[in-house]
């Protein structure tokens, strides 16, 4: 039996709401992949469509964690970040990655910082070069049309696209230093939406789109990034695990657009789990 994979986790904690870790954990553990985490915050829930959340910072925490790590000599096959909150956790995040990674290990950036255009209040102007700065050391980057020409230093512009302008944008994004660039929120048509990938080691670019489904839904990205990476951690191709990631954010926005649930709450990717095993090869 093969050696069973482990990824780190660093995402923040929405005590309710699905999204970060507690959309992570699951669904990376459930691909049969040990998952370790590390909190950078705690929230009672995510900020999304809510008021009156508490917020618990914990970049104090973050270093003693990695720390006791290093003495239990742990060996991760990937690390694995989304929604950082200050330019104090990118720059511990990038210690993190030199003290934590070997050779093997797959460094993936979700750099959480915008959307539909707009870079989150919470974040100063400034923050795009940080994002830059932390996805230059990884192998893997996640972004979404607006965290991408926020990178770029560019205008936002709305789609729907065509393929040179995507291809160029990936191609871009992977002179900062990824050797992967998988980009959400692409379109081409008002029918279909869904990501392109880039590889630059193979030239390669790839395309994956479902039917698209009106509405906002919170914590798609963490579902698609998290089913990402639980997809190349079990070897699966780039191509594979962009249509794999699709398919299971799509499915659970359905199911949660058909049960009439509260937008806010997050979406249904529990009840996906069964055939996102099925996808992956599992038994």
């Amino acid at each position: 039996m093969k050696e069973q994979k482990r990824v780190a986790a660093v995402h923040d904690i929405s005590c309710f709401g699905r999204c970060s870790l507690t959309v992570a954990l699951p669904i990376i553990s459930a691909a049969g992949i040990e998952t370790a985490v590390i909190p950078t915050a705690m929230l009672s829930t995510h900020t999304g469509g809510f008021t009156g959340f508490t917020y618990r910072d914990l970049t104090e925490d973050i270093v003693p964690i990695v720390d006791h790590w290093k003495t239990l000599d742990l060996k991760f096959d990937a690390i694995y970040t989304g929604f950082l909150g200050s330019f104090e956790q990118i720059d511990i995040v990038i210690g993190l990655f030199d003290r934590l990674s070997s050779e093997k290990t797959v460094r993936v950036v979700d750099p959480v910082m915008a959307d539909n255009g707009e870079l989150y209040k919470i974040f100063p102007p400034d923050f795009p070069k940080g994002m830059r700065k932390l996805c230059a050391k990884a192998d893997v980057i996640i972004p979404n049309i607006t965290e991408a020409v926020l990178m770029l230093g560019e205008e936002y512009i709305d789609g729907p696209y065509d393929k040179g302008y995507i291809e160029s944008l990936l191609k871009r994004l992977s002179k900062i230093g990824a050797k992967k660039v998988v980009l959400t929120g692409v379109f081409f048509n008002e029918k279909e939406l869904g990501a392109a990938a880039y590889d630059s080691e193979t030239g390669e670019t790839s395309y994956a789109f479902s039917d698209r489904i009106e509405g906002y839904y919170h914590g798609t990205g963490d579902v698609f990034g998290s089913a990402l990476v639980a997809s190349l951690m079990k070897g699966r191709s780039l191509n594979d695990s962009i249509g794999t990631a699709v398919d299971f954010t799509v499915r659970s926005i359905r199911r949660t657009k058909d049960a009439g649930t509260d937008i806010r709450f997050g979406v249904n990717f529990e009840e996906g789990i069964p055939k996102l095993i099925k996808d992956l090869g599992l038994k």
